[in-house]
């Protein structure tokens, strides 16, 4: 059942909405507004044998919601899975006798059934495509080498390395997950490739362990094991050829590490690392053979919808010291660009470029120099900036714009059947709020009450650089006034779309709700969001004389 009616998106907000009331709304305001609602639809109000048909399908559309949410079983099973959650048989026999608690419980547990189901069908790819790209002719030029050769007089650009991994993991069981991996390089002519077989066992909710093997051409057979363990909720142990303890959060952002690896390379390792929602700080020491260093990296978010960053880092030891800084940027749904140039000695200065495109990395390191040339140092910062200023204005911009036409375009399509629906839902309502409203105005004006002037619905264009789009917007005056009740306008969290005499103009786009209304004689006007509340009037939305 859950695998039924968990696979589309379903609008719980419908009913909600047609009555105008919160998703907390009490029985006392479910019945107050049923009985309004039921004053405005009745049938027997209306002769016209017309008019009396369409008032009855609103009528019964008005009491169907007020049923089901009414009833505490329905609500919470309305809640959950919407509209056609109702429509399953077997809520009433097998639901009916729990609370809506148990219902929701219920809910998860379906849904962990249909997950773990999923599970057996994830393979979960991962994969990584690094190049390197020798590019030290450009500024750090053997001349004599190669003033006496034919073209010796361009720049040689030339690819000195390649590294491509591959891994995907099969779940066995709930418990069990195999991994298979493999990867191949080559480096100045000579290569080599691996390939790799890990089962993972989650043991407890406290720990889990894995078991590798692995061969090569440039190894031999290879076996290892790594061990997970929570001690306490602050303190963990890893153990993988060495020993990790952490003490997890020292505060609520901020985690710190030490770890023991010994071998060929043995070392002592210690980190503090603190995350925020705007920043990312690390501190680590490394003492070991045969290197120790010390590294200090920070990352600032910007909280914009492209989730920008900017970072920096240095890193200093006995190989030397290295100063990094760079950005990245989501320029996709699903693709994330970065850029980092480095500064080092004796390590010269390199441009890495890194995109990550779903589960799959594309690594591109530049080195650029063997020296410290401040030429190098511009060209690495600026050109990757103009370069990717001009991709988005020319290429990225226009084609997220298209795509959102498109997917916007589809929608409208599969929906068009729904939509023509609606609206003809909405005229009628109109139709039949007309007497309703005429008694209302003519009692708001009697003491200098609540007139609703002018009131649009749908997407407003206000902004000078998107002039070339068209508004698109219903007129709901009269719905709006008849819902003003004691010179007062209360509309809900919910989406307007669903109020009676409303209908959505522009499926996917954002909507605001434009209103111009007299009160005590003043004019007044606001723009509100669709699912923003609104209660009306109110002294802030006074026009002045002047304006």
């Amino acid at each position: 059942m859950a695998a039924a009616l968990g696979e589309d998106e379903i609008d719980n907000d419908d009913y909600y909405s047609l009555l105008n009331v919160r998703r907390e709304a009490t029985q006392e305001e479910l019945k107050a507004s049923y009985r309004r609602l039921c004053m405005l639809y009745h049938p027997d109000k209306h002769r016209d044998p017309e008019l009396k048909r369409q008032a009855e399908q609103l009528f019964n559309l008005v009491h169907q919601a007020y049923e089901v949410l009414r009833d505490p079983q329905s609500r919470a099973i309305y809640d959950i899975y919407g509209r056609r959650g109702l429509e399953v048989e077997g809520w009433e026999v097998v639901e009916r006798k729990k609370t809506p608690a148990e219902i929701r419980e219920e809910f998860e547990r379906l849904q962990r059934e249909r997950d773990e189901r999923r599970l057996q069908q994830r393979t979960n790819p991962k994969g990584m495509i690094s190049v390197g790209v020798d590019a030290t002719d450009l500024f750090d030029r053997y001349e004599e080498d190669y003033e006496d050769m034919p073209g010796g007089g361009f720049p040689q650009i030339e690819i000195n390395k390649m590294h491509i991994s591959q891994s995907i993991e099969a779940p066995l069981t709930t418990k069990d997950t195999a991994v298979l991996s493999g990867s191949l390089s080559t480096h100045n002519g000579n290569g080599g490739g691996s390939i790799n077989v890990a089962l993972r066992r989650v043991t407890s909710a406290k720990g889990w362990g894995e078991v590798e093997f692995g061969a090569g051409d440039t190894q031999g057979p290879l076996f290892g094991m790594k061990l997970f363990r929570n001690v306490t909720p602050r303190f963990f142990v890893t153990a993988q050829c060495g020993m990790q303890f952490s003490s997890r959060h020292l505060d609520k952002n901020t985690m710190g590490y030490l770890q023991w690896r010994w071998g060929t390379q043995s070392a002592m390792n210690t980190s503090i690392v603190r995350d925020t929602k705007t920043s990312h700080f690390t501190f680590a020491l490394q003492l070991g053979i045969p290197h120790s260093f010390m590294m200090m990296s920070y990352q600032y978010k910007f909280q914009d919808e492209d989730q920008t960053k900017i970072k920096g880092s240095v890193k200093s030891g006995f190989f030397g010291t290295v100063v990094e800084y760079g950005a990245e940027r989501k320029i996709s749904r699903h693709s994330v660009l970065g850029a980092t140039v480095s500064i080092g000695v004796p390590q010269g200065v390199s441009l890495k470029i890194k995109l990550n495109r779903a589960s799959q990395t594309y690594f591109f390191p530049i080195h650029l120099t063997d020296q410290l040339l401040p030429s190098a140092v511009f060209y690495a910062t600026v050109g990757p900036l103009v370069v990717y200023l001009a991709i988005q204005r020319l290429i990225i911009i226009p084609y997220v714009r298209a795509q959102k036409e498109q997917d916007l375009e589809k929608q409208r399509e599969s929906l068009a059947s729904d939509i023509a629906r609606k609206k003809q839902e909405a005229e009628t309502a109109v139709l039949l709020m007309q007497e309703s409203v005429r008694r209302i105005i003519e009692a708001e004006e009697s003491k200098t009450g609540l007139i609703i002037l002018n009131a649009w619905y749908g997407k407003f264009v206000t902004d000078n650089s998107r002039r070339h789009e068209r508004a698109k917007v219903i007129d709901v005056t009269v719905p709006l006034q008849c819902l003003v009740k004691d010179s007062k306008l209360i509309l809900t969290e919910a989406s307007k779309a669903g109020l009676p005499g409303f209908y959505d103009p522009c499926v996917g786009e954002e909507k605001s709700l434009k209103l111009l209304y007299q009160f005590r004689g003043v004019m007044h006007q606001v723009l509100s969001g669709d699912t923003e509340p609104l209660r009306i009037p109110k002294q802030s939305h006074r026009i002045d004389a002047e304006t």
